[in-house]
Formats: structure tokens, C-alpha cells, sequence
């Protein structure tokens, strides 16, 4: 069994500072939490990045390379960023209205990609609806983003919610816009994805193409058993604010570098040993 990846999710687009004052929202948050992680145990980073005032998601490559920069300063994680963002459709049942403008092209959802090239990048291959939302990602818009990070260079790692959004991914790797080995990311508990059980997890891995590398995470009060769950069953792990706001039942985490060291704890319970970012990027196929 491979050395266990730890993936640090640092900010996601969803949580505030009034559910937790702790979560870091500006560039220079974002980027310090990911380098305390990193020493910490975590050997890749997952960014999305905020608006440093109003802390709004935000889809500006500034803010993104900003971010980028800082780390890759201090540290050799490897980085991941998102394109979820983008993607996001709102219905308002009073006024009967629908909100668009949150969704963006393909080109928009990837600018910082290929302006930056990290070494990893989010795909999301499928829509569904996500809490009071739809998250829209049509196949041709996911084809056209997938081929646009093909391009640039960059792995990209298959988001799926649900076991429909392996059938896309399948599709993706057949057609040629992602390279093998594959890797995937399986999202769990996201209402209204598929939930959050071991059987669950199990059941999407064993619908995974092979030679797939592949994480399992889960929401909320589920986060780190479903990460344990994902070592024990040969993944990888992902914790961090985006999924999660709590160390313990009714403590709330304190910095993302606290549940790094909580993942790498329950690791070395298993004796399942703790990658490096050097590690991880011959795990995963990075290195050139």
C-alpha cells in the first residue's frame, strides 16, 4: 500500500466567520494556514481563494497567485487549485427568479490555471444539486475544461458526488482529455450527493477504473471517520475547513493544521506511514 497523502482543504466557498471565527480568508491567511499544515503532515494543499475584504468567494487570478506565491515561497507542498468555482446556479422561490451570475464559462473556471500551472488542479465532473443550489457542470463544459488543463499541463484531480459522476469521469479518460493514471477525489455527505457510509465509499471505489489513485472525504460529523475509512481501504485522505469546522464532537477546530495532525495520529495507529510532498508527487505521478 502506497505512503498516505494527506490533502489540507483549506477554505472551500461556503463557510463564514459566523458560523467559526477561525477558518482563514485572506490571501495571507489562506497561504500561512497551508504552510503550518504542510508542517504539520500535509502534503498537498487544496486552495480556493476569498475576496480579502468582503471575504467573498472569488475567482480572481491575483488573489490566487498571490497565494500560490506565498507558499511556494516556504514550502514545497503541492498545490491544488480549485475550479468549482463558476459553477454555482441559485434559484429565489419568492420573487421566482433565477440567479446566473454565478456561472462562468469554461475558459473563466480555468483562467488561473493556466496562467499559473500548479501541479494539481479540482475537476468537478458532474452536476447535482448542493445544499440550497445547483452546482452545474454539463459534459461539454467539463470536456472543454478538461481539455483546456490537458493543455496547460496540470493533473487533474476527478471530483465525483455521486456514483453517475464516475460514468462522466470514465467517459473523460476514455476520450482522452485525462491522462492515466487517473486520480479522484470521492465527495461524500454533500446534501444532495450520495451519503456519507463506508458502504457507500466502498461501492464508488469499486467503480473506479484501475490504476486509480483515489481520496475519500466526508462533511461534517463524518469527516474524520470516513478519512479513516479511506486509509484502512487503500486512499488517501482530505481534511480541512472546507469539509469540516470541528476537531472533536462540539470543539471547534482551531487552525487546519490541528486535523492534519489528528489524520497523520490515526495514520500511525494503522502504521500506515505519512508522505512527504516529495512522496507524494512520485505517488501521484508529478514528477517530470
Amino acid at each position: 500500500m502506497d505512503k498516505l497523502i494527506i490533502t489540507v482543504a483549506i477554505i472551500g466557498g461556503i463557510t463564514t466567520r459566523e458560523k467559526t471565527p477561525y477558518p482563514p480568508m485572506t490571501p495571507q491567511e489562506i497561504a500561512a494556514s497551508a504552510i503550518e499544515s504542510y508542517h504539520a503532515g500535509a502534503a498537498v494543499c487544496h486552495i480556493h481563494v476569498r475576496d480579502p475584504k468582503t471575504h467573498a468567494p472569488s475567482m480572481k487570478v491575483e488573489i490566487y497567485q498571490e497565494v500560490y506565491e506565498r507558499i511556494r515561497e516556504k514550502c514545497d507542498l503541492v498545490i491544488n487549485l480549485s475550479t468549482g468555482t463558476g459553477g454555482r446556479l441559485i434559484y429565489d422561490p419568492p420573487s421566482n427568479t433565477w440567479n446566473t451570475s454565478d456561472l462562468k464559462s469554461p475558459e473563466e473556471r480555468v483562467e488561473h490555471v493556466l496562467k499559473l500551472k500548479p501541479e494539481l488542479c479540482s475537476l468537478d465532473v458532474g452536476t447535482l444539486n448542493f445544499g440550497p443550489r445547483a452546482f452545474i457542470n454539463l459534459v461539454p463544459i467539463v470536456e472543454k475544461m478538461a481539455g483546456l488543463i490537458k493543455e496547460a499541463g496540470v493533473k487533474p484531480e476527478l471530483e465525483v458526488f455521486d456514483i453517475g459522476h464516475i460514468r462522466i469521469a470514465k467517459h473523460l479518460i476514455r476520450q482522452g482529455f485525462v491522462a492515466k493514471p487517473p486520480l479522484f477525489q470521492l465527495c461524500l455527505g454533500i446534501p444532495w450527493g450520495i451519503e456519507a457510509t463506508t458502504e457507500n465509499m466502498v461501492y464508488m471505489r469499486n467503480n473506479l477504473p484501475g490504476d486509480t489513485l483515489w481520496y475519500a472525504f466526508a462533511i461534517g460529523a463524518q469527516h474524520f471517520q470516513m478519512a479513516a475509512a479511506s486509509m484502512i481501504n487503500g486512499g488517501h485522505a482530505r481534511v480541512g475547513f472546507e469539509d469540516n469546522l470541528y476537531l472533536h464532537k462540539n470543539v471547534l477546530a482551531k487552525t487546519n493544521a490541528e486535523m492534519v495532525r489528528k489524520v497523520v495520529e490515526i495514520a500511525n495507529l494503522m502504521d500506515r506511514e505519512v508522505a512527504t510532498a516529495k512522496e507524494a508527487r512520485q505517488i501521484l505521478g508529478l514528477e517530470k
